[in-house]
């Protein structure tokens, strides 16, 4: 009896659109249906065989990036999955029927590659490389490290420079961008980084240090767990570098930490020399215990990754600067005009390239050196167009045998033009043919004989100099170096 009149197409639409929602449910229902009905109806050795690559498709990023060797823990773990795998896989009765045996087929071949994926990364010729290296290194820690086992910090230069040339070496470690070798030559890195920052940090304490005993009680502790942080140096370095099976990383962390609290209990009096003084020794626990926590993060970091890296953007985009100034030059149809405005711009990514982070990472600091390397050497290919122009200029008599040295220093400009755009690698007809115009030209101004004259000699000297350079920066465009 409401007075409200009654509208017909309303009422419509509140029967339509229930029957509306109920049809679509209705048909989502089915679809679910009719797949549980084609799960079902799926032979049972399909559906194992199913089961089986699944399981193989979860340890594939294990396997992609495993950069151990082949008597790691991890590997054998791998290896005894994928093998059981296998296994599962053969014992699958495929009843003659040729769908299921193309299945097993796919699914043991897919096994059977990352197993091969496995053994290679273990084996790789890279990975066989950063081991040897590593093992120069721990040679030279046994050898070298006694002192801090007696608490001292008398490290030789010896022992420092051999140090250094092993992270070198393994910075130029090739990876062919390959996961597995870029995250073993990281962690290799890392850990050998690790000792060289422990002994630089050590050789740097104040002679001052420690106190005087009688300058108050709690002194007399404070030097012996200083003492005692000096010998946790060694033991650290040691398990480090993987030369000390009696020890381990969390029997010396409790250690650390015991004197830590050792520390914090001490009553200093409000003495600042001697708060001061255990705040140090502290700083240096905490330093210790930082470094404890590089097996852990070892698994789990991606810093070996330095595609995304900040400071390598960076360094990129100046390389990218760059490689626009050295093609706008070599296209340019009067190069005069652009020489001083490209010579500002190459020194101001020069200043740029000086503020970039380096992060501790010896990667960067090589990216960065070779960055810093292409930009000067595109200043020294302006700066000799340059003085070859104004010799046209200023034609004058002058003695023979500095002529034939600047006609060599001609030959160099067009050969340094070919280098910059040199785009290959040590195999290409074209480094090889490189490589011969400048030895040419080498020896070309090895022949050159100065008679005497100084400022022949001067010029012949900075013309060897500059094909030397130029050939090493051929080698350094060429030997596929990645970060």
């Amino acid at each position: 009896t409401s007075s409200k009149p009654f509208d017909r197409n309303q009422e419509l639409e509140t029967c339509v659109e229930p029957l509306w929602t109920f049809s679509a449910n209705y048909s989502a229902c089915e679809t679910e249906h009719h797949k549980s009905m084609d799960m079902g109806n799926q032979h049972p050795s399909i559906r194992r065989l199913q089961e089986i690559q699944k399981e193989v498709k979860s340890i594939e990023q294990q396997v992609v990036g495993f950069s151990g060797l082949s008597d790691d823990k991890n590997y054998k773990k791998l290896e005894r999955i994928l093998t059981k795998q296998l296994f599962e896989i053969d014992s699958v009765d495929t009843e003659g029927k040729g769908d299921i045996q193309q299945a097993r087929k796919r699914a043991a071949q897919e096994t059977e590659r990352l197993l091969k994926e496995l053994e290679q990364n273990a084996n790789h010729p890279h990975r066989i490389e950063i081991q040897n290296i590593f093992e120069e290194a721990q040679s030279l820690v046994r050898e070298k490290i006694v002192p801090f086992y007696n608490g001292g910090n008398c490290i030789t230069d010896e022992f420092e420079e051999g140090i250094q040339d092993i992270i070198l070496r393994l910075t130029h470690v090739k990876t062919g961008g390959k996961i597995s070798l870029r995250k073993a030559r990281y962690h290799t890195l890392t850990k050998i980084c690790a000792v060289q920052e422990i002994i630089e940090d050590c050789m740097k304490k104040q002679p001052s240090l420690p106190l005087s005993e009688d300058a108050h009680p709690s002194v007399a502790k404070i030097n012996f767990v200083m003492c005692e942080v000096n010998k946790a140096r060694g033991v650290l370095i040691a398990l480090l570098m993987g030369v000390n099976s009696s020890e381990t990383c969390r029997h010396l962390s409790c250690v650390l930490s015991g004197l830590m609290a050792d520390l914090d209990a001490l009553d200093v009096c409000g003495r600042t020399e001697i708060r001061n003084y255990r705040r140090e020794v502290v700083e240096d626990i905490n330093k210790l215990l930082k470094y404890l926590d590089l097996e852990e993060e070892a698994d789990t970091t991606r810093a070996f990754d330095l595609r995304q890296n900040h400071s390598i953007l960076k360094i990129e985009k100046v390389l990218k600067r760059m490689r626009e100034i050295k093609n706008e030059l070599l296209q340019a149809q009067n190069p005069p005009e652009l020489y001083l405005s490209s010579k500002t711009e190459l020194q101001g990514l020069i200043g740029q390239l000086d503020e970039v982070s380096l992060e501790k990472n010896p990667c960067i600091r090589e990216a960065r050196r070779r960055a810093v390397i292409a930009v000067q050497t595109l200043i020294t290919y302006i700066d000799l167009k340059e003085a070859l122009e104004k010799r046209k200029l200023f034609a004058c008599e002058e003695h023979p045998s500095h002529k034939a040295v600047w006609n060599v220093l001609g030959n160099l400009s067009e050969i340094q033009g070919e280098v910059l755009s040199f785009d290959g690698n040590r195999t290409d007809k074209n480094y090889i043919r490189l490589e011969e115009l400048l030895t040419k030209q080498l020896l070309a101004l090895d022949a050159v004989d100065p008679q005497g004259e100084e400022k022949c000699k001067a010029a012949r000297k900075q013309a060897v100099k500059l094909a030397q350079n130029i050939l090493s920066y051929l080698d350094l465009k060429s030997d596929e170096w990645e970060y």
